[in-house]
């Protein structure tokens, strides 16, 4: 199992861009998850195994977004605890895919090997994105 930590706050994977090129339309990164998924990669590279992955392989990550400052004492001790959750947008998936994304190339192929994947959105005095990466099979 691979398993490491990118500290700093989660960045979810934004809705792509589209700018047209010649007449041909080409779709893009927002700047910020670009940014995010290079930050990723070169968190990820001292974990990397000295050949890529292959085969079927299951992905976990745990976001731990900052705590809201309008949050009370109780609440922000309640949130730090595992209390309370955050509810709001992004999607727990949209960290996933930037991972996934930032990912390719460092620990497998393609993303298409990632079978099993599990996301968690939680609060923390302390942002990051915790990653565990395992193969599956034989």
């Amino acid at each position: 199992m691979i398993q490491f930590t990118v500290y700093g706050e989660p960045v979810a994977q934004g809705r792509p861009k589209f700018t047209t090129a010649g007449g041909f339309a080409r779709a893009y990164d927002p700047k910020k998850s670009r940014d995010y998924k290079d930050y990723v990669k070169i968190a990820a590279a001292e974990y990397a195994p000295s050949e890529l992955l292959e085969g079927p392989l299951a992905v976990m990550i745990i976001a731990y977004r900052s705590i809201p400052k309008s949050f009370s004492k109780r609440k922000t001790a309640a949130a730090e605890a595992g209390e309370i959750y955050p509810t709001t947008k992004p999607d727990a998936d949209n960290y996933l895919k930037g991972v996934k994304d930032a990912l390719k190339g460092v620990m497998w192929k393609d993303d298409s090997q990632v079978v099993d994947a599990y996301a968690r959105k939680r609060y923390s005095s302390r942002p990051r994105i915790e990653v565990k990466i395992r193969k599956l099979g034989a």
